[in-house]
């Protein structure tokens, strides 16, 4: 006997069945449909993102090229203080060199100006420096670093690069003093050029000492040329002095070639008179008497008043 009941839902079943399958077919077909066009579809859906997220990369990169520009200006500018750095030590190192550098050349000037000064190469010297003015009001001497060590005897004649400055009148181990052609106390023989007049330098504390016990007979002139003359033995002749002037008061005064306020480098001669006489060359007064006698002319012993032999 068959069930009344369960009629009216047999339909529905039938019609539920029919739209699970439309839908799972329709379904299948949607899918096979995107996976054919997933490359076409995925590929716009990239460019547009990108298109999209563009500007919002170049706004976020901005504070990170900001930051990268910073730290590399940073990192020029470390280097540039550390170059800085090096090159200040370096211009100290050479402004050290180039001081040491003028100071060795103004030295060498000194030496070379002190060899202008033509000196009998036969006669010894040592060099020295000027290092104090021990002078005073009626004093004119100088102390300079040079002494007994090295062979620096009273007496010796010191010189500058222009010329005869004084004496050395006293000496210690390592220092003497010079007694200057200036000083009250200092007479000189010297040679007034061309006439060969001898005379003394005398100094009275002025900046031009005096020419005294000038001969009368012999003609000498305002410029000429006064050097030592040797006489006495104590300094070596020929050494230059300085130029004869005239003063108001009628003496004849010497211009100085050397000049106080340059002294610096000078050179003590360790002159030594000469006490042998070399005979092999013929005194100049047998010269004249053979030229006499060679003219027919009367010749006169030199040494005896009378003429005779």
């Amino acid at each position: 006997m068959i069930d009344q009941t369960n009629r009216p839902a047999l339909p529905i079943r039938d019609v539920s069945g029919r739209v699970s399958l439309i839908f799972m077919v329709t379904l299948a077909a949607a899918l096979l449909l995107l996976g054919r066009a997933e490359t076409y579809v995925v590929d716009q859906a990239r460019q547009i993102v990108t298109d999209l997220a563009a500007p919002l990369l170049e706004l976020a990169s901005r504070p990170v090229s900001a930051a990268r520009r910073i730290v590399e200006s940073t990192d020029q500018y470390a280097y540039v203080f550390d170059e800085n750095e090096r090159l200040r030590e370096e211009n100290t190192r050479l402004l050290a060199w180039k001081e040491a550098a003028l100071k060795l050349e103004s030295k060498v000037a000194r030496f070379e100006a002190l060899l202008n000064v033509q000196v009998d190469p036969t006669i010894d010297y040592v060099t020295g420096r000027v290092v104090g003015d021990s002078g005073g009001p009626f004093v004119e001497t100088f102390i300079v670093n040079v002494g007994s060590e090295q062979n620096v005897e009273s007496g010796q004649a010191v010189i500058d690069t222009d010329g005869l400055i004084g004496r050395i009148v006293a000496t210690g181990q390592r220092a003497s003093r010079i007694l200057l052609l200036t000083d009250l106390n200092s007479r000189v023989p010297v040679s007034v050029e061309p006439s060969r007049a001898r005379a003394v330098l005398a100094g009275d504390n002025s900046a031009s000492p005096r020419l005294e016990y000038v001969p009368t007979n012999i003609e000498i002139n305002a410029g000429d040329r006064v050097v030592t003359s040797g006489h006495g033995g104590l300094l070596p002749p020929g050494l230059p002095i300085g130029v004869l002037i005239q003063t108001e008061d009628g003496f004849y005064r010497v211009q100085l070639y050397s000049t106080r306020a340059r002294l610096g480098m000078v050179r003590v001669l360790q002159y030594e008179f000469p006490d042998e006489i070399d005979l092999q060359d013929p005194p100049a007064i047998l010269i004249q008497d053979a030229d006499a006698e060679e003219e027919g002319a009367v010749v006169t012993d030199p040494v005896s008043p009378g003429g005779g032999t």
